[in-house]
């Protein structure tokens, strides 16, 4: 496999790879314990509709995507922070008619395109120059804004009616999350497509929440897992030709369930951590 490290292509696929491991190691735990998975799966699902829209109107589909996921993401940040009785429902509302209206205007577009069926399956192996660019100009500001705002965003995340107390604006730092939930969802949309995201997204956290206690070091942990799933997914998608992105869920599952067997043999004798502030 060496000398395919040559071309260009696979030299994207491993800037890919590395971008988005640290996007859904520092998106991922945030998912995990503020238990926003469909919440991610609602913006990945609704970012559909923006690729279609980019595409119709000839544009770069990742700019659509992001776009749609920007707004998807506010509408879902504001209802789901006033209405959370009902937050299941709406989502699954904006869920289905991203996927729908995604769907529309690509019977609209004039021949069969491709492109678009790989940002639902994923396609590593595709990526171009601006798409790398594009990811890691995402990957900037979410650390950015982690690193600015870990404490508000920890607090929030644990205890939000507690940090409104603390004079912490518990509302602007919930919808500012699923903001970044969001660009993490596009980051890796390509790689796994959207239809796999959610897997991704909290496998690695999952997997790292047992054997840590603190918000950060899951961060840290969750991306070498996330790195060791994108190389291995990579590495046989390569070799037996097959999708990539179907490739590194599948060992991102293996490895899950390997973990939950140990857990479930081992448990009296492993002591696994339990999440701290």
């Amino acid at each position: 496999m060496i000398e395919v490290l040559h071309y260009d292509f696979m030299q994207n696929a491993l800037w890919a790879v590395l971008l988005v491991s640290i996007a859904t190691s520092v998106i991922g735990p945030l998912v995990v314990v503020n238990r926003m998975v469909f919440v991610a799966g609602g913006i990945s699902h609704g970012s559909y509709a923006g690729l279609g829209v980019a595409i119709f109107l000839g544009f770069a589909p990742i700019l659509g995507a992001l776009i749609s996921a920007l707004i998807f993401a506010i509408i879902i940040g504001l209802v789901s922070f006033n209405f959370k009785d009902r937050i299941d429902t709406i989502i699954g509302a904006m869920w289905a008619f991203g996927m729908a209206f995604g769907i529309i205007l690509l019977d609209l577009t004039p021949g069969y395109n491709v492109e678009l069926m790989s940002y639902l399956f994923g396609s590593i192996l595709g990526l171009g120059s601006f798409d790398i660019w594009m990811m890691g100009l995402l990957d900037i500001i979410i650390i950015a804004a982690i690193t600015l705002f870990y404490k508000e965003l920890l607090a929030v995340s644990f205890d939000s009616e507690f940090a409104s107390l603390q004079g912490i604006n518990a509302k602007l730092f919930y919808v500012g999350m699923i903001i970044l939930v969001s660009f993490g969802v596009i980051v890796s949309i390509q790689a796994v497509g959207l239809i796999l995201i959610i897997a991704l997204l909290t496998i690695p956290p999952f997997i790292a929440e047992k054997f840590v206690n603190s918000l950060a070091l899951m961060m840290v942990v969750s991306f070498f897992i996330s790195l060791f799933f994108m190389l291995a997914g990579l590495y046989l998608a390569y070799s037996f030709n097959i999708s990539s992105g179907a490739s590194i869920i599948a060992v991102a599952s293996i490895v899950l369930f390997i973990v939950l067997i140990a857990q479930k043999l081992f448990y009296n004798s492993v002591k696994f951590k339990r999440m701290q502030i």
